[in-house]
């Protein structure tokens, strides 16, 4: 089983984004399930979401401790470090951002991507809601699914011309992403 955490604030797409990811597993042959956790339900709250996936049935529903990947859909949570408690060690890392710095920090994980998913929001969709970016970037970094069951996924929650400004987002994440191994 793969587990994965992402992290976010309120209004981010975090909790929609799990529920996206899951989506494209299924739509690519496997078995996943996604939920959120959440205090405060406001625009800017600290977000977490959770989403397994396997080849059998999941019948799991507790938060994720020990991520294989963890994914950071706000910038400024890529300084904190409560986000990476219990990452596994050759694990990987997916980040919201323009460059990746201190690189050491990451030592020991599989592979770190990055992507600057507000600018690619903001540039397709004019608002800084990033989570079809991330899905794209998730998909390259990984390898775990494939862009095609991801675009999959993306036509189940958006219509008209949001379906297609996703898409882009979408397919320039995938394209964009860049990719660090420790």
């Amino acid at each position: 089983m793969q587990e994965i955490r992402l992290h976010g604030r309120g209004g981010q797409g975090a909790v929609v984004a799990a529920e996206m990811l899951a989506t494209a597993f299924v739509k690519g042959g496997k078995y996943a399930s996604s939920f959120p956790m959440f205090g405060f339900e406001r625009r800017g709250a600290p977000v977490m979401s959770f989403v397994r996936v396997d080849d059998a049935r999941i019948r799991e529903r507790t938060q994720i401790y020990s991520p294989d990947c963890v994914i950071v859909l706000d910038p400024l949570l890529k300084n904190s470090p409560a986000v990476f408690v219990g990452l596994k060690k050759g694990g990987t890392v997916i980040l919201n951002a323009d460059r990746l710095s201190e690189r050491e920090k990451y030592a020991g994980l599989e592979a770190v991507g990055i992507v600057d998913a507000t600018k690619i929001a903001l540039e397709e969709i004019a608002i800084p809601v990033t989570n079809t970016v991330i899905l794209g970037a998730f998909a390259a970094v990984t390898g775990w699914l494939t862009l095609d069951s991801v675009l999959l996924a993306i036509k189940e929650y958006f219509s008209e011309k949001l379906l297609e400004k996703n898409i882009r987002c979408a397919q320039r994440g995938f394209a964009e992403a860049k990719v660090y191994a420790s």
